[in-house]
């Protein structure tokens, strides 16, 4: 399953990089171009989805939790880390209608079985950081590695959902990694109050997101700053954002 999703965004990369970039923007937009882009992106963000909860799962199991190797979780399968509505459908449409990836994955880790606190922390920060370093990756391609525009615009747009998923799980809400990575360093009357507002607290925070101009635009600014200041290329992740947001135009 991985390396069909892998495959697919290859095929995506492809028809990005042999279709016309500079009809972007015209009254004649290549279709090769756009649909490629959006094959990339969506191929491609199925595939850190996969990478993102691996990485739970793996530190899980060095952290001392086996359980995860009978819930299939070490096996790269995405299947095993989602629901097919909530966790694919359901994110991709906010990200077609607001440009913020919603974190789409789960894997369910026996926190009780882990050795440490550090442990359990380095758990939750896994999967956050696993978007860093892709994205991180990715912008390095792009900026070092010579490839044609609609590839790069592509790759670009990924990248930068990449940042933009690090920054919005690094955040210390319940039921987010940023707020897991504190969680046993708090009180227990801290986590007992985290526990009851976890399943409703990222509902506000997304609808604040898309409510109030001013948390957007924090959020917006911090993950630009971050994408900025690992090389991305925010003109080429613009025109991958246009390209795949195609039925706007």
């Amino acid at each position: 399953m991985f390396l069909g999703i892998l495959a697919l965004t290859v095929v995506g990369g492809l028809l990005a990089a042999f279709g016309d970039a500079d009809s972007l923007g015209s009254a004649n937009e290549d279709p090769m171009v756009i649909g490629g882009i959006f094959v990339l992106v969506v191929a491609g963000w199925a595939a850190s989805l996969t990478l993102h909860e691996f990485g739970h799962a793996f530190l899980a199991y060095k952290g001392g939790d086996h359980s995860v190797v009978g819930k299939g979780y070490l096996n790269l399968d995405v299947r095993r880390y989602t629901d097919p509505v909530l966790s694919l459908v359901l994110p991709l449409i906010l990200l077609a209608i607001g440009g913020i990836p919603l974190p789409g994955g789960a894997v369910w880790i026996n926190r009780w079985a882990l050795r440490s606190r550090a442990a359990s922390s380095w758990v939750s920060l896994a999967g956050p950081l696993s978007n860093f370093v892709i994205g991180l990756l990715l912008s390095l391609a792009v900026a070092f590695i010579p490839m044609a525009d609609g590839l790069s615009y592509g790759l670009s747009y990924l990248a930068l959902l990449q940042i933009l998923t690090f920054v919005l799980n690094i955040l210390p809400v319940p039921g987010l990694d940023g707020f897991g990575a504190i969680e046993p360093y708090l009180s227990p009357q801290t986590r007992e109050f985290a526990a009851k507002v976890r399943p409703w607290a990222p509902l506000a925070l997304f609808a604040l997101l898309f409510a109030v101009p001013a948390v957007a635009n924090v959020f917006w600014d911090l993950s630009d700053f971050v994408f900025r200041a690992i090389g991305g290329s925010t003109f080429d992740a613009s025109a991958g954002n246009y390209a795949f947001m195609f039925w706007r135009h």
